[in-house]
């Protein structure tokens, strides 16, 4: 099936993508693309040559199908009842698409994704599951990953507490070949090891293992997925002349490059509720990839919708929509009618997703040819890990972090880095009275990711948007750090940064080593030492960041700062 690409309002730019859209045709860049040619995106094959194999995942992974169907079967026919997988970024965004929009059939396993280190979300988890029915699957590319593995060691050990029969057939790994994992997994005698292909990055990696296994044991027929997947390759490498019609992905690359240069960088998803879970995969795919080399397009996800006369000439609309649904149809019209480019991709089906997945990949690497960026490597990720580490490092040496002394203090919210004892509505005009035409506000909460605090930060969200006019992103810490963190750095330092933390109620310590109760340092140090070091790279890279410190009650101080804003 073909996603229908319709545009509104791109009148004055059509010129502009015509002659893109031209040149990418002259170059032949599709074809080339095809045969994985580097030299599309740079003349250096680093980080590209070893990075294309999700070009040839939808034929590939056809052959993988049975295996994965066999060991869905095992995993049900021992007990399993529920999974929990444990991954960040690239190997968790796509199997929470898939999980939220399909559910789980009856007598298949209800899957739920764990990406953070936020103690309360750990504890929401742990205290849910059923270990003895539990089926944990760690998915790392990397094999390294430091929120991955602390979360394994909390969970072999409590399984281990369990498992009568030991606590390996409880768990599965999906890595590349030869990572720290692999050997992870066979001292521990893990049930299965699914060794993806090394050539296919993280957050192009939906259509593999890191997808499709997680997918099938929810009772996803994932070889509907692939069939979907598959037509949109054709149609991608078929499609010569690139036009909406013919070869949609490679316009919306061109259409979405060459107007992220001219400006319009904000690229804002109004995404049908059926298939709203995409819009967090579309985040990092979109900002990862292109978020660098002073360059990048931010995608805006979950804003609160607002009048016309509060969005700036910086922004493209698209609107994602299954073809039978009409709720947010109203929206795009009225933007459209205002005279605001509005993008609408329609798909049939939910099992669409599959086509979406390799149709967003293909734009996106139309889009970095247009831009001039290498849309497969993350060239600014290292700088928080490395912080992370070394403070890390520094707290198992003396037991604390060095101590951090607030420029002010309003009521029970500290506040770091604004005009010394200064009130909230201080800081906040202080801080925001830096935005201009062009730039965005993220704001990075190390918060619970639940209903009331996602209220209160949406109010939050709209109170800027509605007094200063520009776009906001939400990224719940760490997650974000996998995702839009690569373009807050890595662009032309368009952002301005709100950081939010709190007082952890409850800690949960990380086993020393996988089941044992010895205690390493706690998740919530993990956090911490993870919000401080983003903070320094943000700084760093020369973007304004200010940082509120919630205290217990969170709810309360995310209200103030909304009221604050005004």
């Amino acid at each position: 099936m073909k996603t229908t690409l319709r545009l509104f309002g791109f009148e004055s730019y059509r010129e502009i993508i015509d002659d893109t859209v031209k040149r990418i045709r002259n170059e032949d860049v599709v074809a080339r693309i095809r045969r994985k040619d580097h030299t599309v995106w740079k003349p250096d094959p680093a980080e590209i040559t070893n990075r294309l194999g999700w070009l040839d995942a939808p034929a590939l992974m056809k052959k993988e199908v049975g295996r994965i169907r066999r060991y869905v079967d095992r995993c049900r026919g021992d007990g399993f009842t529920e999974a929990v997988l444990l991954g960040m970024g690239g190997s968790s965004l796509a199997p929470e698409v898939l999980r939220h929009t399909f559910g789980f059939r009856k007598d298949y396993l209800d899957l739920s994704i764990l990406d953070s280190t936020d103690p309360a979300t750990i504890l929401n988890c742990t205290s849910r599951m059923i270990p003895s029915r539990t089926l944990v699957i760690v998915s790392t590319k990397s094999g390294t990953t430091v929120e991955t593995l602390s979360l394994f060691k909390l969970f072999h050990t409590i399984i281990s507490d369990e498992a009568a029969d030991g606590a390996g057939d409880h768990f599965t790994a999906i890595t590349d070949p030869g990572s720290p994992l692999v050997d992870l997994a066979d001292r521990h005698f893990f049930r299965e090891v699914f060794l993806n292909d090394p050539d296919v990055g993280g957050r192009y990696s939906a259509l593999t293992f890191f997808g499709l296994a997680p997918a099938a044991l929810c009772g996803i027929d994932i070889s509907f997925l692939l069939i979907r997947a598959g037509d949109a390759a054709r149609i991608f490498f078929e499609g010569g002349e690139v036009s909406e019609d013919l070869n949609p992905a490679a316009f919306l690359g061109a259409l979405l490059g060459s107007l992220a240069l001219e400006g319009r960088d904000k690229l804002t998803f109004i995404i049908s509720p059926q298939v709203g879970e995409l819009g967090a995969w579309l985040e990092q795919l979109v900002a990862e990839s292109l978020g660098k080399e002073g360059k990048g397009i931010l995608p805006v996800v979950n804003e609160p919708f607002v009048q016309s006369e509060f969005y700036g000439s910086d922004r493209v609309f698209l609107h994602l929509k299954l073809k039978w649904d009409r709720s947010l149809d109203e929206r795009a019209v009225y933007l459209a009618a205002a005279g605001l480019p509005v993008v609408t991709v329609e798909i049939e089906d939910l099992y669409e997703l599959g086509g979406q997945f390799f149709f967003w990949q293909a734009a996106t690497a139309v889009a970095g040819h247009v831009m001039s960026v290498n849309p497969f490597d993350q060239p600014n990720v290292e700088s928080t890990k490395e912080l992370t580490r070394l403070l890390l490092e520094g707290y198992r040496q003396r037991g604390a972090f060095d101590p951090e002394s607030p420029s002010a203090t309003d009521r029970s919210i500290s506040i770091h880095g604004g005009p010394p004892g200064g009130k909230l509505k201080d800081a906040l005009e202080s801080f925001l009275g830096k935005v201009e035409p062009g730039r965005y506000v993220g704001i990075l909460a190390y918060l619970q990711p639940k209903g009331d605090t996602a209220a209160a930060l949406a109010e939050m969200r709209e109170a800027i948007l509605k007094r200063y006019g520009c776009a906001t992103t939400l990224g719940y810490g760490p997650r974000y750090l996998h995702s839009t963190g690569q373009l807050f750095k890595g662009d032309g330092g368009n952002g301005l940064f709100i950081m939010i933390t709190a007082n952890d109620l409850q800690d949960i310590h990380i086993p020393a080593e996988e089941g044992n109760h010895g205690k390493g340092i706690s998740f919530g140090v993990l956090k911490n030492a993870q919000a401080r070091a983003d903070r320094q790279a943000l700084r760093e890279a020369g973007r304004p960041v200010i940082a509120f410190h919630l205290g217990d009650d969170i709810i309360a101080g995310l209200r103030s700062l909304s009221a604050a804003i005004g």
